[in-house]
């Protein structure tokens, strides 16, 4: 969804543009040393790898470049990095800076992230020891104890593990599952506006409300900048206080047997172009493609998260419209699938195959969900151009308001159904700015009459009729346009 106009959410749910378990940081200790300080947290851990922070602060003249390293002791090995240019050799480590960061005054800092292989056995010791252009940092500090490795999140009990068959979504016996139910927004735009983590209370009588309208699944829109905990996302609402805050969401999700999608939503990027949300570099809104800096970081540090448990739906991008870059469509479908350098924005692209690739990385089989052009509301070339996936768990991404092009049953039925007979069709997103639920009452029937999975947004208590939002109240309390989704959830589930 391009969201509601600044001046409404930041009355109500705060400005978000136009158009497990927790994971404990692991922490050296600031140091009192004369030159520099380093503070190094592992923000995420799993069987055979792990992601972590670095926070460099100078302490001494102003610097135009500079280089951090330090020693592995536990067998670690980077596999990709971001804010810096990573490089090992043997145990030796150097973070080197990227040509945006060079420069760092007395009493400024700068942060990195990276993720690395490890053998899983032992503890993942923090490094002994750091330098800042050959000279050591916290040399008056002694790194503590590193914390017992966190454990995966469990798999789920109630909400069932998913695979693609055929044109359909089955569970481990083979049981058809259509998704039906919510967005929960708040995820992608309260840390990088510094507010919080999500937007209203997500404990578990709020999940709960949303059980009660027989949904059986919930979107959770993310932020990359805030996942991987860059340098501008407060560290609070930031890096391990964000992943454990979506684990956390995610488990009592499935705790209450619904199916959670995990979704990036806000990326990096400069796009000043046709349709432009804002001109921010940062994720502060709805970029038209996601960036090739940081995205495959992202996805590879989600799949890495929550691939011991297959009941975790990905939803790669949001709304991609690089459509709205360039006049040429072969152009814009070549974008969407493999990335580059596209015409009309003005940063490097990750295509729909290189996030494909960063999650099917991992080892990762959890079902995926790929938009198509326009704001995910034009699939005609979805499936000439979809990309690889060797695990054949890809699901075509559908969203429609009733103010989109594709919003009428001659549109779904020349369009749409060639994909859902290949691949399972699932509408991330159906709503309408109308305070009134005529239009998804259509949208709902004709998913309903082939079996496809739909979900309304949004649960989050901005107006109707500029969000659209389903509830006024989050204890389920429907406004005039949700009441059509709630009804109907109940009529079909009981």
């Amino acid at each position: 969804m391009r969201h509601p106009p600044r001046s409404v959410l930041l009355a109500v749910a705060g400005a978000v543009g136009l158009v497990g378990s927790m994971t404990i940081p692991v922490v050296a200790a600031q140091g009192a040393g004369p030159a520099c300080s380093v503070e190094y947290s592992v923000t995420g851990q799993w069987d055979n790898g792990f992601q972590a922070a670095v926070k460099v602060t100078n302490n001494t003249a102003a610097m135009s470049s500079w280089s951090l390293s330090f020693d592995f002791g536990g067998g670690q090995k980077i596999t990709q990095g971001w804010n810096a240019k990573w490089s090992q050799s043997g145990t030796a480590v150097t973070a080197a800076n990227e040509s945006y960061n060079g420069s760092l005054a007395t009493g400024a800092s700068v942060s990195a992230g990276f993720l690395a292989s490890w053998p899983g056995s032992g503890s993942n010791a923090v490094p002994a020891s750091f330098k800042l252009n050959g000279t050591t940092c916290n040399v008056d500090s002694e790194p503590p104890p590193t914390d017992p490795p966190p454990t995966d999140p469990p798999p789920s009990t109630t909400a069932p593990a998913l695979h693609v068959l055929g044109s359909k979504l089955v569970d481990a016996g083979g049981a058809t599952r259509r998704l039906l139910g919510v967005n929960r927004s708040g995820g992608e735009f309260m840390c990088v506006q510094g507010r919080g983590i999500f937007d209203g209370p997500v404990d578990d009588a709020a999940i709960q409300a949303i059980a009660d309208w027989k949904a059986n699944t919930v979107r959770i829109p993310l932020n990359e900048e805030c996942w991987l905990g860059l340098s501008n996302i407060q560290s609070q609402y930031g890096g391990a206080n964000y992943i454990g805050a979506v684990k956390d969401l995610v488990a009592r999700v499935e705790a209450h047997g619904m199916t959670p999608i995990v979704e990036l939503h806000w990326t990096y990027g400069q796009y000043t172009g046709n349709s432009a949300g804002c001109s921010d570099v940062h994720a502060t809104c709805q970029k038209p493609m996601p960036d090739a800096q940081y995205t495959p970081s992202f996805w590879s540090s989600v799949a890495n998260t929550f691939k011991a448990d297959q009941a975790v739906v990905f939803d790669l991008f949001n709304e991609p419209y690089p459509d709205r870059a360039t006049s040429s469509t072969t152009d814009a479908w070549k974008c969407w699938k493999d990335g580059g350098t596209c015409p009309g924005i003005g940063y490097e692209v990750a295509g729909m195959q290189d996030m494909v690739d960063a999650v099917r990385g991992t080892g990762a089989r959890n079902v995926l969900m790929a938009g198509g052009l326009a704001y995910s509301n034009d699939l005609s070339q979805w499936l000439t151009y979809r990309p690889s996936d060797p695990t054949g768990n890809l699901v075509a991404a559908y969203h429609v308001y009733n103010f989109n092009t594709c919003s009428n049953e001659s549109c779904w039925n020349s369009t749409l159904a060639p994909v859902a007979a290949q691949v399972p069709l699932v509408a991330g997103e159906i709503g309408e700015n109308t305070c009134s639920h005529s239009f998804v009452d259509q949208v709902m029937k004709w998913f309903d009459d082939r079996g496809l999975s739909y979900l309304g947004w949004t649960w989050n208590t901005w107006d109707c009729s500029s969000g659209p939002s389903l509830i006024s109240g989050y204890d389920g309390t429907p406004t005039s346009y949700g009441i059509g989704l709630r009804d109907h959830l109940r009529a079909l589930n009981g």
